[in-house]
């Protein structure tokens, strides 16, 4: 493995990780529609400001992309609280308006400028090795590698610091407020820190996947688990998992690797909403199949519950009685019987069915309910 090679799969796993963490928060407060406005509507903030320093490596770039990023979520804020559209339409209308004026900024007057629609867009990691942060004369690595990293480690010191506001803001913002804490300066800190983490991504993977990886490992360790410290560690594993994988995917392929990047999160997503063990589409799919059964077996309980002593009990509960009294297919009933007797519900006895004291506290307690 080359030494490019290397840098890349750091410089992406390091993005992965920077946007996950934040991307937690966003999934939990269902807000991820923002983490898309805030990426797009990066690119007239980064246009404004090349167009007062003419740098494209000023840091300015950086700060004028982050305010814009803060603009998007004051201007969403703001037409939210009028209570005549709601959060995602205000996100729709604000982020295409924000992002059709970069591009129109960037046809009219950068066109011979390396600021085209397509880096933005899609970004180029292969190119994030040649730019290299030289110290006193000492090449230290790529630009990009030292940047994600200080975003990393932002990330984390914003979180620890942070995480009994955060965590209370995210979950029960009236008992923040009750308790003298200011949710909005927490969202605010926590919209800042995704703006800051998607303008440090966005020269070297593009805003596609900077909205994959803030939004896919999040979402799918919300599926995994309700604890949320398990839940931040899941998120970024699965974001390192899915740059790491989507870029030996690309090398294999011969594709983009941000594409591929972004289609390996989306894997990881699709794995969880089928598979996550409490909400995933099949174990939903057998919850509800095995609910089914255990209700019909309960309602074989309380009829032969309540036929029970009764002088019509010799007949009621004979298995074929149970065709037409509760108009279930013999299969059916069989099966239905099978899995009570399985369960320890009812006992056969000379071709009827009698309730076991199990059986009966069962019935007793469905009826109760």
């Amino acid at each position: 493995m080359t030494a490019p090679q290397l840098e890349i799969q750091a410089i992406a796993a390091l993005v992965a990780a920077a946007c996950a963490l934040p991307g937690v928060f966003l999934v939990l407060r269902r807000m991820a529609l923002i983490s898309d406005a805030i990426s797009h509507a990066l690119l007239p903030g980064i246009v404004l400001a090349f167009f007062l320093v003419e740098d494209l490596t000023s840091p300015l770039l950086v700060v004028g992309a982050a305010s814009t990023g803060l603009v998007t979520v004051l201007l969403v804020e703001l037409l939210k609280r009028t209570e005549l559209v709601r959060e995602d339409a205000a996100i729709g209308l604000v982020f295409p308006v924000l992002f059709s004026i970069g591009v129109i900024l960037i046809t009219r007057f950068a066109g011979d400028v390396h600021l085209d629609v397509d880096a933005v867009l899609l970004g180029e990691l292969a190119f994030a090795p040649f730019d290299r942060f030289v110290v006193a004369g000492y090449d230290v690595g790529p630009s990009a590698l030292w940047l994600m990293s200080g975003i990393l480690a932002l990330n984390v010191t914003f979180i620890v610091l942070l995480y009994k506001e955060l965590k209370l803001a995210t979950f029960d913002a009236a008992l923040a407020t009750a308790l003298g804490l200011s949710p909005a300066l927490v969202h605010y800190g926590l919209m800042a820190l995704v703006s800051v983490t998607a303008v440090g991504a966005f020269d070297a993977v593009g805003s596609i996947l900077v909205v994959a990886l803030m939004i896919a490992p999040p979402a799918a360790a919300y599926l995994l688990t309700d604890r949320l410290p398990v839940m931040l560690g899941l998120a970024t594993l699965l974001g390192v998992g899915s740059a790491l994988g989507g870029y030996w995917l690309a090398h294999w392929l011969d594709a983009s690797i941000a594409g591929s990047m972004a289609g390996a999160a989306g894997i990881a997503f699709a794995l969880a909403f089928l598979l996550a063990p409490e909400r995933g589409l099949v174990s939903l799919a057998r919850r509800r199949l095995r609910q089914r059964w255990e209700f019909a077996q309960g309602a074989l309980a309380i009829h032969l519950m309540q036929h029970e002593g009764s002088p019509e009990a010799a007949e009621e509960s004979r298995i074929e009685h149970l065709n037409r009294h509760l108009r279930w297919d013999p299969d059916f009933a069989a099966r239905v019987v099978r899995g009570a007797q399985r369960r320890g519900l009812v006992a056969r006895v000379d071709g009827s069915l009698a309730l076991t004291d199990r059986g009966r506290a069962v019935a007793r307690e469905l009826v109760v309910r």
